[in-house]
């Protein structure tokens, strides 16, 4: 006797897929902003500009957010919910100082006489990273949902869809953030 065996398809939940259609549209809109940044820096009145060193160090710190919300997800999925909540919220602060940390770049920006309306280069430096700004932000929101979630104690379910999602904006904002400020020092 021949036992068939069927073949079990894992489905991407619906959540996922959402959200990488929307992370295919932000590296579209992103590709669109570098491709017009190259267009335009090669008219004549473009002016060249240092960033602060402060958005390195704001690099430093995307990246060691990258690190705990791993942590916090993998405590999830070993039921460790105060290391994941320890760690969710050290996320959440390291996302937050990266912010702070912006706003000073930003701040240096301007005391140097590189403002937003000063000339077309600064203008697309302001909504290249400010756009990048906003979309941590909204990853700081969701990471507030996800944090509201762990604190919530009636809630009887253990799924990781809402931590998996998390982990996927997270990590995608983070590698945002590293091509915009390698494509910024390179191209400027």
């Amino acid at each position: 006797m021949i036992a068939v065996m069927k073949e079990k398809k894992e489905k991407l939940h619906p959540l996922k897929y959402n959200l990488w259609v929307g992370l295919a549209s932000i590296v579209m809109m992103f590709a669109a902003f570098s491709s017009a940044f190259i267009i335009k820096r090669s008219q004549g009145n473009w002016i060249s500009f240092d960033l602060p060193l402060i958005f390195w160090y704001s690099t430093g710190v995307m990246i060691l957010s990258s690190i705990t919300i791993i942590l916090s997800r993998k405590a999830f999925q070993n039921r460790e919910m105060g290391a994941y909540i320890k760690w969710l919220i050290t996320t959440l602060v390291l996302g937050l100082l990266f912010i702070l940390m912006q706003y000073i770049g930003f701040t240096q920006l301007w005391d140097r006489g590189i403002t937003l309306t000063r000339n077309v280069a600064f203008s697309f430096l302001y909504v290249i990273v400010g756009l990048h700004a906003l979309h941590v932000l909204g990853g700081i929101v969701a990471m507030l949902f996800v944090f509201g979630k762990a604190l919530n104690r009636k809630q009887k379910m253990y799924t990781s869809t809402p931590i998996d999602l998390m982990n996927t904006y997270w990590h995608f904002v983070d590698l945002l953030w590293i091509y915009l400020l390698i494509f910024l020092v390179m191209v400027k």
